[in-house]
């Protein structure tokens, strides 16, 4: 198999991974709480990290950090998975999956202008088009299948989704300044993310764990949400020739999540989400097209 066949392929599975994790998400949420979800899945995804970082011999890489960076991973920990994750799976609670996860998409658009005052990049007039014409997507999802208003939209879950948008973006343009080697940063971010939510369950919630759906569905989501995907994914972008062409493959796991969210937790997918989720995705390939960013 030649390299742009194991992009592809890389890629592919990639994507098809992250198109499920709304609908696990909904699953685990129905058994446990958002903080327990969120503590067990990051549980998971260290372990997965574990494992690779002894695979490719990188162990030693991690008595090898200084003090400025182990206070950074503290620092990124809080944001991910502490902070982002808290907020989403609230939001996720709140709302039906259909609504949470494309709502979360607009990070891109956040990215771009965030990256001005904070990486002093530029962005034309092309980003804040963008910027409006995922807006209206936003409009329309959070409508709920009502074009006459938001009907019964929980709107503390609408703001929810949107700031998880905002934390990650932040957390994305912090770890630009991060030249450490991914995996290990992401390991170290997620053992001091992982303490930060065992204190997190034992002041707001507790450590119930017992099998069933919900279990299965944190085990999933720590391992396909970031551990393996997050890994293949790298490798695909580190394979590609056009890491635009690949990058663009991710604007498919919502439209494929749909119809896991439909089949799987028999939601019926409102012609709003869909329409508005053609408007984000629409505002994210426009603002890509701004040739002022640098």
């Amino acid at each position: 198999m030649n390299s742009t066949k194991k992009t592809y392929l890389f890629a592919g599975i990639a994507v098809f991974f992250w198109s499920t994790v709304a609908t696990a998400f909904k699953l685990a949420l129905r058994e446990y709480d958002f903080i327990q979800l969120i503590f067990y899945a990051s549980v998971v995804t260290v372990i997965i990290l574990f494992i690779f970082l002894l695979i490719q011999k990188k162990i030693d890489l991690l008595f090898q950090q200084s003090r400025k960076e182990i206070l950074f991973s503290m620092f990124l920990g809080a944001f991910n998975p502490l902070i982002y994750y808290l907020i989403l799976f609230k939001a996720y609670s709140l709302l039906p999956a259909q609504i949470a996860q494309p709502l979360n998409m607009v990070w891109a658009i956040l990215l771009a202008l965030f990256s001005v005052p904070l990486l002093g990049q530029k962005i034309g007039w092309k980003s804040f088009v963008a910027l409006f014409v995922s807006f209206i997507g936003v409009i329309l999802i959070s409508s709920q299948g009502k074009f006459s208003g938001f009907g019964d939209t929980n709107l503390t879950g609408i703001f929810l989704a949107l700031s998880s948008s905002v934390i990650w973006a932040l957390y994305w343009i912090f770890n630009v300044r991060d030249k450490r080697d991914q995996i290990i940063k992401l390991f170290l971010n997620f053992s001091f993310g992982t303490l930060y939510l065992f204190f997190a369950v034992l002041f707001f919630s507790d450590f119930k764990l017992q099998s069933g759906t919900g279990f299965y569905a944190i085990i999933y989501v720590g391992i396909f949400e970031i551990g393996i995907t997050y890994i293949l994914w790298m490798k695909a972008m580190e394979l590609s020739t056009n890491n635009a062409k690949i990058g663009n493959l991710v604007f498919l796991a919502p439209f494929i999540s749909l119809i896991f969210i439909h089949f799987i937790l028999n939601e019926n997918i409102f012609l709003t989400t869909f329409i508005g989720l053609i408007f984000i995705v629409a505002g994210i390939f426009i603002q890509q097209t701004d040739k002022k960013q640098l």
